[in-house]
C-alpha cells in the first residue's frame, strides 16, 4: 500500500514537472530569430508573411527572417519545413496548392502534409471573382451560364496557369455546371486578367486585386465572388449560392504550419499570437486591400479544414485530369 502511494506520488510529481516544463518552453519561446519560409517575393504569400512577420517580431522581440523559396507550387518550401527541426524556429506560410492540392497533383511528393507538418492556424482566405468582357450580354450568373451553354463549340476562359487557384476554380465551375468550357493558360493572373479586359478571352476567374479595379472602371463585368459570404471589400458582388449555384466555393488561402511533432506549447503560443494579430483592425485593413479576409482559428480547426480541402480538390483534379511533375 505504502509502495503504491509512493509510486502514485512519484507519477504526480513527474506530471507536474512536465506541465511546468511545457509552460516554461512556451513562455521562453522564441529566444532567437525565427525563419518563415514561403513562396516567391512580391506575391500574395510574401506580402502577407512580411506584414504578419513584422508584427510578430515586435511582439516576440526577435527578428523574423522571411525565406522565399518559389517553385513547384511551393512544394519545395513545404518540403524544407517538413524536414526541419521540430523546435518552432522554422515555420511555413503555405497555400492550398502545396498543402491540399499537391497530394493529388504530384505523382511523387517528398512529404505528406498531414503527416509531416503541424497546422498552427489558418491565416487568410482570398476569394476569386468570375468576370467577363462587357461584350458578353449576360447580366447575372444564370444568364451567363445560359449564354455559355448556347455558345457553339467550347467556351474559353482565361486561366493563370495549370494547377493555379484560377484554374482549379474554373474546373470546379465546369464540374458543377456541366458546361463545355476550356482553359486558356496565361503566365500569371495579371496576364489572364488583361486577356479578358482586351476581349482576347471572354471570361474567367481572377483574384480580387487583379480584377476589381477593372470592374469599378467598367472594363469588366463581375458575376460572383467564390466565397461562402460576400467579400467585405466588394459587398455589392453576390456569391454563387445567392444566385442558385451551390458548391462554387473556391478560395486561395494561406496558413501557418510547423514541422510535425513541434511541441504543443510552442504551437499553442504561435497560434495565440497570430490569432490576436489577425483580429486587429490594422491587419484586417491590410488584408482587405489584398483581396483577402483574416481567418484565424485553432490548430484543430485548421487541420480539419485541410482535410476537407484536400478531399474537395482531389475530386476537382481527378475530374479535370490535372497532373504536375
Amino acid at each position: 500500500m505504502i509502495h503504491t502511494m509512493r509510486r502514485c506520488s512519484h507519477i504526480v510529481v513527474m506530471m507536474a514537472a512536465m506541465f511546468v516544463s511545457a509552460d516554461a518552453v512556451s513562455d521562453e519561446y522564441p529566444t532567437r530569430p525565427v525563419r518563415i519560409i514561403t513562396g516567391a517575393a512580391s506575391t500574395f504569400h510574401d506580402i502577407v508573411t512580411r506584414q504578419l512577420g513584422q508584427r510578430l517580431s515586435e511582439r516576440w522581440r526577435q527578428p523574423i527572417v522571411i525565406d522565399n523559396r518559389p517553385g513547384a507550387g511551393m512544394t519545395i518550401a513545404a518540403n524544407i519545413v517538413a524536414r526541419s527541426a521540430t523546435d518552432g524556429y522554422t515555420l511555413l506560410m503555405a497555400d492550398r496548392t502545396c498543402i491540399a492540392a499537391a497530394p493529388s497533383l504530384y505523382k511523387k511528393l517528398a512529404y505528406e502534409p498531414t503527416r509531416d507538418l503541424s497546422p498552427i492556424t489558418l491565416v487568410a482566405k482570398a476569394p476569386l471573382m468570375l468576370v467577363a468582357h462587357p461584350s458578353v450580354p449576360a447580366s447575372d450568373l444564370q444568364y451567363f451560364i445560359d449564354y455559355v451553354r448556347k455558345s457553339s463549340g467550347a467556351f474559353h476562359y482565361a486561366s493563370a496557369g495549370p494547377g493555379t487557384a484560377v484554374h482549379m476554380t474554373g474546373e470546379l465551375f465546369r464540374q458543377l455546371t456541366g458546361l463545355n468550357v476550356t482553359a486558356v493558360n496565361y503566365k500569371g493572373g495579371g496576364a489572364a486578367t488583361l486577356a479578358i479586359v482586351t476581349g482576347e478571352v471572354k471570361a474567367g476567374f481572377g483574384s480580387i486585386p487583379n480584377v476589381l479595379p477593372h470592374v469599378r472602371a467598367g472594363k469588366l463585368k463581375a458575376y460572383v465572388v467564390t466565397s461562402s459570404n460576400r467579400f467585405a471589400g466588394a459587398p455589392d458582388i453576390p456569391t454563387a449560392q445567392e444566385q442558385g449555384l451551390r458548391g462554387l466555393e473556391s478560395e486561395q488561402w494561406l496558413g501557418m504550419l510547423a514541422p510535425a511533432h513541434t511541441p504543443l506549447p510552442i504551437v499553442g503560443k504561435i497560434n495565440r499570437d497570430i490569432v490576436e494579430l489577425l483580429k486587429t483592425a490594422e491587419i484586417r485593413t491590410a488584408l482587405h486591400a489584398l483581396g483577402a479576409e483574416p481567418s484565424p482559428g485553432t490548430s484543430a480547426e485548421f487541420r480539419a479544414f485541410i482535410i476537407d480541402e484536400t478531399l474537395k480538390l482531389k475530386k476537382v483534379i481527378e475530374f479535370a485530369g490535372m497532373s504536375a511533375e
